[in-house]
């Protein structure tokens, strides 16, 4: 079952321990609330044995995933969106914005969910002085996380994704799913979207054009 690969993957999350002093990594599956909305979260939506496409963003932040468990999903759209309650501070982070705009776009939490899969490709939230920090803002730290991010994105191909192709959120990004999916070997193609927070932030004007366009996209495939 992809559910039950999943949450035994995400409650089983070990945050690295060679991560230099400046740098700090947020583990939620230590919660035991976030626990329970993980069970609740893949037992909704994936208790099946279907293959996704996977879309892949880069690694949680600190206000959406980091808080939740679940990948650009904040406390709201975890309440509204997937009718799963929580006792978080009720606050939208930017990307789970877009991303949920999107998923109602494409026709609703039901659909979307049953044919794609939205992840990270290191799958914890990453602190650098107080703000948001991705895991190729450093080379060093990427040099450190590589075997993990090797070992735990490996790890969720193996929930069930579908090989033909994934989806990057972010250029950036994008290429270091290349490197790591040229030493795996998995996936056939790799495309990407603009990075939700970017769009939110830089794009704002065009936010129905993105949205048509990449629904359009993700219906497509």
């Amino acid at each position: 079952m992809f559910s039950t690969n999943a949450v035994k993957f995400f409650l089983n999350q070990n945050i690295p321990e060679n991560l230099p002093e400046n740098v700090s990594c947020l583990n939620p599956y230590q919660s035991n609330e976030v626990r329970e909305i993980v069970n609740r979260f893949f037992t909704k939506f994936y208790d099946d044995d279907n293959e996704r496409i996977f879309i892949v963003g880069i690694n949680p932040g600190r206000f959406g995933g980091g808080i939740t468990g679940i990948a650009f999903t904040d406390p709201i759209n975890l309440e509204r969106k997937c009718g799963i309650q929580n006792s978080f501070d009720k606050r939208h982070e930017l990307s789970s914005r877009f991303v949920y705009n999107l998923i109602n776009e494409f026709g609703g939490t039901e659909k979307f969910y049953k044919k794609f899969f939205i992840t990270a490709l290191f799958p914890l939230a990453l602190i650098k002085d107080e703000k948001n920090f991705n895991y190729y803002d450093s080379k060093k730290i990427y040099g450190i996380l590589k075997p993990h991010i090797l070992k735990t994105f490996n790890d969720q191909i193996n929930f069930g994704a579908s090989n033909k192709i994934a989806i990057s959120f972010g250029k950036k990004n994008a290429e270091y799913l290349k490197e790591i999916n040229n030493e795996i070997g998995f996936f056939d193609s790799i495309i990407y979207f603009d990075h939700p927070r970017f769009i939110m932030q830089y794009r704002s004007k065009k936010i129905p054009e993105y949205l048509e366009n990449y629904s359009k996209i993700l219906r497509n495939l």
